[in-house]
């Protein structure tokens, strides 16, 4: 009767196999989307799991199998036989789920690094086209005229691109990191990437240190338009008084020395 049990354990434990094999790697997988691929990843997951929890159910049956051929030959040596199969479909099982699920592992994380790729070309196209703009912005503000309005226009138009949000730059730093650490096209990477921060860094000191000039120079041209705006209404009040003065006739040497 044992022996007969065992028998049936070995042929569920076969049937099983068997269906697993038909559910989870003779399935045709065709992904449209990451979420499919994701899915399928996680499913492939779950199967590795059912099928290494099913390594407990195997010993036992190789254990019983093994004590019964040591008691009874005659019943146990089909048993073994029959076992041996068995082991050799698990372990095979067993291989194959975990090399489907690390290829589809692989394959998502492809897909990231690709993603990850085309998003860090269209950052860097954003951040190069501000960056041209800011060095159009600073070349603006060299020969820019004597006049107040201008310097003060000019200063506006390049403080407006300087409050550019430093979002793409972060998102740029972190793609490029994701990619390098994902062994993709590090060479390539490493050079843009370079290449970028050094005229990002260089381009905007050299717009802060135009920025700070520019409202210095503002100041200045403020404090001497003010003086002048003050010496000119002085001016037009002794004007008017030496107007007055000569309106009425009055001898220069009646007045006080400044009025003389």
């Amino acid at each position: 009767e044992k022996a007969v049990n065992l028998k049936k354990d070995l042929a569920e434990m076969q049937e099983w196999m068997t269906q697993a094999e038909e559910e989870y790697l003779e399935k045709d997988f065709e992904y449209k989307s990451p979420e499919e691929l994701e899915n399928a990843v996680e499913e492939m997951k779950r199967a590795k799991e059912d099928v290494l929890q099913k390594e407990v159910r195997v010993k036992i049956l190789k254990d019983n199998i093994k004590m019964l051929a040591a008691k009874v030959p005659s019943s146990g040596q089909d048993l073994v036989t029959e076992l041996n199969v068995v082991l050799e479909n698990y372990q095979l099982l067993c291989n194959r789920i975990r090399g489907k699920c690390h290829t589809l592992e692989a394959r998502m994380l492809r897909n990231i690094l690709w993603s990850c790729w085309i998003e860090l070309l269209q950052c860097l196209d954003l951040e190069t086209a501000w960056l041209n703009n800011l060095e159009e912005r600073v070349q603006m503000t060299g020969n820019l005229p004597d006049k107040l309005d201008a310097v003060n226009d000019a200063l506006e138009s390049l403080e407006s691109v300087l409050r550019h949000p430093a979002d793409n730059r972060t998102q740029i730093r972190e793609l490029g990191q994701t990619l390098i650490d994902g062994g993709i096209l590090d060479d390539i990477i490493s050079e843009k990437l370079e290449v970028f921060n050094a005229r990002y860094e260089e381009l905007s000191h050299l717009a802060v240190s135009r920025q700070i000039a520019l409202e210095q120079q503002l100041q200045t041209m403020r404090e001497t338009d003010h003086m002048l705006q003050v010496l000119q209404e002085s001016l037009g009040d002794l004007d008017r008084q030496l107007t007055s003065y000569l309106t009425d006739r009055i001898d220069a040497f009646q007045m006080p020395q400044e009025a003389q």
